[in-house]
């Protein structure tokens, strides 16, 4: 599975052949909070599938393998810090707060931030060294604009 998501990555992207492992990391990450409650809500994975398309724009399959590949990754995975390390390599503290973001947009696309969802998203942030005040200003920007 790996080697299909790595060789459909290769042959878009040539001119970028980092980008898919920001792809793999940011769907892992996203995947991780979907399993942290261990009840996997469909409209969890109805955001996980639309936040990775809006992120990355990609065609049906690549999606597809992405968000396959993202949540097998997240299964096997020991810590955070091998999807973290790849984000803070590649990415600004911009598109890290995009990302923070789109994990709470994930934990709350069920109207309910579990504990352990929220655990996680710390840890995550932490990793991403992104500050606690944006790490709460993020978190009340989606469960308020989710409120209106």
């Amino acid at each position: 599975m790996l080697k299909a998501v790595l060789e459909l990555f290769r042959n878009n992207q040539d001119d970028k052949p980092q980008q898919h492992t920001v792809k793999l990391a940011t769907a892992a990450l996203l995947s991780e909070i979907i399993r942290a409650d261990r009840q996997a809500d469909p409209r969890e994975l109805q955001a996980y599938k639309t936040l990775l398309n809006e992120q990355f724009s990609l065609s049906d399959d690549e999606l597809s393998t992405l968000m396959e590949e993202g949540q097998s990754s997240a299964e096997e995975a020991v810590d955070l810090v091998q999807f973290t390390q790849v984000i803070n390599q590649k990415y600004n503290n911009n598109e890290k707060q995009d990302i923070l973001t789109d994990l709470w947009k994930v934990a709350y696309a069920d109207e309910n931030i579990a504990p352990i969802e929220e655990h996680i998203i710390r840890r995550i942030a932490d990793l991403l060294y992104i500050p606690h005040s944006q790490f709460i200003k993020s978190k009340l920007s989606v469960t308020e604009n989710h409120a209106e």
